[in-house]
């Protein structure tokens, strides 16, 4: 068949360790030889950043918001030790958290269903969709050690106006501390776009933090909610037979575990984190979840949700094969495709995007699969593949599909 052509290019954000790997494959594999594809390309690799003092992550976004749309590979988030391993310059900032905080909106998560891989949570019936928070907090964070005795203070100091001051700790020795920041414009945004969501899929929607003990941060992101619902929601939420609802984080965490899903949980960006890791995990592994972020103005940047699969990459690299499950990552890859097609109105690109995330569903069912899904399927009689022939059982019932 003659490949299908695009009009506009996908910015395409390539990335680190085995996921590099596996995005290479997933391209030659199940993208170019069906798809004439376009990516304005940008190497997020953690060396390209270095070399560039991280301006690539910043270009990589702005360029997201001229095309629209972007399909971003896993990335490392340096550490202390990754600083020595890569001779780092400094210990750059999350490219996720960066890429976020200027696009803003809203990260949708949710588990990619098989038959065959139950969740670990035996009463969850329908898929639990995580609403992250896509800016601020702990990513934005200032940070400092405290070298000995002293005073931390918090110091608001306005265009116009009087300075205003609150002690945050006096110190007795060495310790450490941190600054985190919200926008109100942010959280009223997050607020829309949840609220929105749960419209379209005719879900309901919880909301959660700690505002009992963060009484000022927790407890703004509560009451814009319930002001923003009250105003603009409630009787549209009552229309579609669906309801919104606040509780405490921990409150909601004992909740999830007893309830059937089919709902949508917002979260602040950390919780949001930790929820969508734990939730993926438990519906069967975290290279089986979607990742969406979606921002107001209708920037969409589709990835994979887990990280680089550090300890999969270091095998590979001694010459050993490697079963790392690639579905979250072509997910992404199928995710932009997609809306790239529905927003320059290209049927056959959206069929394409359909289909090689059926042909994905279908291997798995059909007993291909890696090893991870491999320890927790029911199907009687898996057969393990490594990562190259995961991807070429799924390009294979692709051609089927497709022809």
């Amino acid at each position: 068949m003659d490949k299908i052509t695009m009009t506009t290019p996908l910015v395409e954000m390539d990335g680190d360790e085995m996921t590099r790997i596996l995005w290479g494959m997933i391209k030659d594999e199940l993208i170019l030889p069906f798809v004439d594809l376009k990516t304005e390309y940008y190497d997020l690799g953690l060396e390209k950043r270095n070399e560039t003092d991280d301006q690539i992550t910043i270009e990589a976004a702005n360029a997201t918001k001229k095309y629209g749309v972007a399909v971003k590979c896993a990335t490392i988030t340096p550490n202390a030790a990754r600083v020595e391993e890569y001779k780092l310059k400094e210990m750059w900032k999350s490219p996720n958290g960066t890429i976020r905080a200027i696009l803003d909106g809203t990260v949708f998560r949710a588990p990619i269903i098989v038959k065959g891989i139950e969740p670990c949570v035996k009463n969850w019936k329908r898929p639990i969709t995580i609403a992250r928070h896509a800016y601020g907090d702990v990513y934005k964070a200032s940070e400092m050690k405290i070298p000995g005795k002293g005073k931390v203070e918090l110091v608001y100091t306005p265009d116009e106006g009087e300075e205003q001051r609150i002690i945050v700790h006096e110190f007795d020795g060495p310790g450490i501390v941190t600054g985190q920041h919200n926008l109100n414009s942010s959280i009223i945004s997050f607020a829309r776009s949840c609220f929105n969501f749960a419209l379209d899929v005719k879900q309901d929607l919880w909301f959660a933090t700690k505002d009992t003990i963060s009484k000022q941060y927790d407890h703004t992101f509560k009451d814009i909610f319930e002001e923003i619902f009250e105003s603009e929601y409630k009787d549209r939420f009552e229309k579609a037979g669906i309801t919104y609802f606040y509780t405490l984080i921990d409150d909601a965490v004992a909740r999830v575990m007893k309830s059937e899903g089919g709902f949508i949980w917002a979260c602040k960006n950390y919780d949001g984190d930790v929820m969508s890791d734990m939730l993926s995990s438990a519906f069967g592994s975290l290279a089986m979840m979607t990742s969406v972020l979606v921002s107001p103005e209708g920037y969409y940047e589709y990835e994979a949700a887990h990280g680089t699969v550090q300890r999969h990459y270091y095998k590979h690299l001694n010459g050993e094969e490697t079963s790392t499950n690639s579905v979250a990552t072509i997910f992404a890859w199928s995710g932009a495709l997609r809306k790239r097609g529905e927003i320059d109105e290209l049927p056959k690109l959206i069929d394409f995007a359909n289909k090689l995330e059926e042909a994905c569903i279908k291997t798995i069912e059909g007993g291909e699969m890696t090893g991870d899904l491999v320890l927790i399927t029911s199907n009687p009689n898996p057969t393990k593949l490594t990562s190259r022939e995961f991807i070429r059982a799924i390009r294979l019932k692709l051609e089927g599909l497709l022809f």
